[in-house]
């Protein structure tokens, strides 16, 4: 897709392509009625793929899907939740299409059970949201704080084994991927990692304690980072250093 559809286009092209689907395997199109195409606007599906990974049995299935629907009503979070999956389609190579990242991307799912237990967060329903997220850990193994901030357009790679901790305050356009840890040190208790716009965690990395992440940086492989990574920057190792900096950003 080319730019930033708006969520009613987005619809029209997970139903396109639902239908073609169809046509096309008719034994994987029977599960698609369910998931896609019963559905009357984009908010119910992926309401749909939150109680469908969350709950165990059909009244919790049903449940869940309720409350995130009720999210959803939001228009700055079904926005969100429309910019998350177009990114998916921009970051990822082996994806060019929308709705196998919608029906399989459990990563995609558990940023928005994230959007809906911060919504629910910030209605005072804190045991709910803290349910949910206790859900997302077990189900999806990925666990984000409600209280955490995150932008939009936001692409959790694999999504196994992402922690999220309070506080933890991340861009737009992040890409986040496998057994990657944001969280707060035992000194600083009540500080948390900012990462700015367009910044790449890659797998097995951590970040812990008061530190900035600027703008479009990478964080290495299993790079452990403690101080603050300037914009454009890659950090590399245990304990991270930086590497490829601009040269505006390497101290004089």
């Amino acid at each position: 897709m080319n730019g930033i559809a708006s969520v009613d286009q987005l619809w029209r092209s997970i139903r396109r392509e639902a239908e073609s689907a169809v046509t096309r395997d008719p034994v994987f199109g029977a599960a698609l009625s369910s998931s896609i195409l019963d559905h009357p606007d984009f908010a119910h599906a992926p309401a749909h793929q939150i109680g469908a990974r969350l709950g165990k049995t059909h009244a919790d299935r049903a449940r869940f899907a309720q409350l995130a629907r009720d999210a959803f009503a939001s228009r700055d979070l079904i926005d969100a939740a429309s910019r998350d999956l177009q990114s998916i389609a921009v970051h990822d190579p082996a994806t060019t299409t929308l709705l196998p990242p919608l029906l399989n991307f459990k990563g995609y799912v558990a940023l928005e059970v994230w959007r809906v237990s911060n919504w629910l967060w910030r209605q005072g329903r804190n045991d709910l949201a803290l349910l949910l997220q206790s859900l997302s850990s077990d189900q999806l193994q990925v666990s984000i704080h409600p209280i955490a901030s995150i932008g939009t357009s936001v692409f959790l790679d694999h999504a196994t084994g992402i922690i999220i901790g309070a506080f933890a305050a991340i861009g737009d356009e992040v890409t986040i991927l496998q057994n990657v840890t944001i969280g707060r040190n035992h000194s600083q208790p009540d500080r948390a990692p900012k990462i700015g716009r367009g910044v790449l965690l890659s797998a097995g990395s951590t970040i812990l304690g008061n530190v900035s992440v600027g703008d479009g940086a990478k964080i290495g492989a299993g790079a452990v980072v403690e101080h603050d990574v300037p914009p454009g920057c890659t950090a590399v190792g245990v304990p991270a250093r930086l590497t490829n900096c601009p040269e505006a950003s390497v101290p004089a």
